[in-house]
């Protein structure tokens, strides 16, 4: 049975990657900040071990691999994220901005050293949930510096990691899910959480190891930095 370790999942799409892949028949190892509090992850049906994972807890995420042992990880979907402060005009601003970065950014990247491991023993991925808000290039309205600067800084991380990890089997990619209906996304979003993890789900799976490094959105367009 392959497994996935999906972050973030007591609500909007890492609760839905988990409902998906156990829904298929996976061993999903979902991680919430306050498991007591996630009522539909612990209703969803399937092979499902929700684990709690506070990602500001930089300890907690270095040693998540020692909690879980050292099984195979087929998929991590590193998705836990925050949108952080609209403007950064005063000192709490930019201490906000400082958060958004160790969640959005330090975070992914130490869980997955922390996992790296497991993740080699499947020949698995490493998937970061990213956004189209992250690339320079695409940028033509400004604002959102908190959100866009942490997901830039996530991008060029993962990118490394890809490059990094290219000699143990591993694919490492970042995610676009497109505008979502979540609490983020907002209610006038056009994509809803399922439409959008199925279409991540089908980039996930056909992935290639040339691939490894890239920036593509939920329907497989490639992103330009």
């Amino acid at each position: 049975m392959p497994t996935v370790v999906v972050t973030g999942a007591n609500r909007g799409l890492g609760l839905e990657f988990a409902r998906q892949y156990a829904a298929d028949g996976w061993s999903v190892i979902a991680t919430a900040r306050k498991p007591g509090e996630a009522s539909e992850l612990a209703a969803l049906s399937g092979d499902i071990a929700v684990e709690p994972l506070d990602v500001t807890d930089f300890a907690a995420v270095a040693g998540f691999g020692d909690r879980i042992g050292g099984r195979p990880i087929d998929i991590v979907v590193a998705n836990a994220g925050t949108s952080g402060p609209r403007r950064i005009e005063a000192e709490e601003d930019a201490r906000d901005w400082v958060r958004t970065l160790e969640v959005n950014s330090v975070a992914p990247l130490l869980l997955a050293h922390a996992l790296l491991g497991n993740v080699a023993a499947a020949k698995g991925r490493m998937i970061a949930i990213t956004s189209r808000m992250g690339s320079i290039a695409d940028n033509d309205s400004g604002g959102y510096i908190a959100y866009r600067s942490s997901k830039a800084a996530l991008n060029a991380a993962w990118k490394s990691l890809a490059i990094d990890v290219a000699g143990q089997d591993v694919i490492a990619a970042m995610l676009h899910p497109g505008w979502v209906r979540t609490r983020m996304g907002g209610a006038g979003a056009p994509l809803r959480p399922p439409e959008s993890v199925a279409g991540m789900r089908r980039v996930i799976a056909g992935l290639t190891p040339e691939q490894s490094g890239g920036f593509f959105s939920h329907d497989g367009m490639t992103i330009p930095w």
